[in-house]
C-alpha cells in the first residue's frame, strides 16, 4: 500500500471509532471520542496537502512548485490548538459531573422523559399534502388573470384622480390669476 492510501484507512478508523465513541453515555468516552475525531481531521488536512516538498527555504534554483505549502501545516496547528481547548473543557465538565454526582455517565432528566413519550406526529412536517400542488393549475390561472384585471382597473381609477385633481388645481391657480388681473 502506498503510504497516503494507509493514512487514508487510519483517518476513516479514527472518525469511526471517534464517532462511535461520542454516541456514548460516559463523558471519558465522549471526550476520547472527540480526541480521535481531532486526530482524524488532522490527518485529513496532512493528505490534503499533497506530496511533501522541499524546504520552504528561499533557493533561487528551486522550482515555485517545489517547495511544500505552509497552509495545511498552520491549519494543523489550529486544530491541535483547538482540540486541546476542547480537552480541557471537557475535563473541566468531566470533573464537575464527578465532584456533583459521583458518576460520568450522562442521565436524562425527568423533562427528556416527557418529551421521549409524547408523540411524534407534527402536523406540519406529517399533514397529508394534496395531490396536486402545482401553483399552475386552471384554477390559479383564472384568479391570477382576476388579480390582473383589477390591479389595472385600480390603476386606471388613480390615474384618472391624479389627472382630474391636476386638473382643478390648475382651474384654481387660472381663477386666481384672473383674480389677481
Amino acid at each position: 500500500m502506498t503510504p497516503n492510501v494507509t493514512l487514508l484507512l487510519v483517518m476513516g478508523v479514527l472518525f469511526a471509532a471517534g464517532i462511535y465513541l461520542l454516541l456514548e453515555r460516559s463523558l471519558t468516552r465522549v471526550l476520547l471520542g472527540l480526541l480521535l475525531i481531532g486526530n482524524g481531521a488532522n490527518l485529513l488536512i496532512l493528505i490534503a496537502g499533497g506530496l511533501p516538498g522541499l524546504a520552504p527555504l528561499y533557493d533561487p534554483e528551486t522550482p515555485a512548485d517545489a517547495y511544500s505549502d505552509p497552509l495545511p501545516q498552520a491549519l494543523i496547528l489550529t486544530a491541535i490548538v483547538i482540540t486541546f481547548a476542547v480537552t480541557a473543557l471537557m475535563l473541566a465538565i468531566i470533573y464537575r459531573s464527578w465532584v456533583i454526582a459521583r458518576r460520568d455517565e450522562v442521565v436524562d432528566d425527568l423533562e427528556d422523559r416527557r418529551v421521549a413519550e409524547q408523540s411524534h406526529f407534527d402536523f406540519e412536517d406529517d399533514a397529508e399534502v394534496p395531490a396536486d400542488t402545482t401553483e399552475f393549475s386552471e384554477d390559479t390561472d383564472e384568479a391570477a388573470s382576476r388579480a390582473t384585471a383589477d390591479a389595472n382597473r385600480s390603476a386606471n381609477e388613480s390615474d384618472r384622480r391624479q389627472a382630474s385633481s391636476e386638473e382643478s388645481a390648475g382651474t384654481d391657480d387660472h381663477g386666481r390669476n384672473r383674480e389677481a388681473r
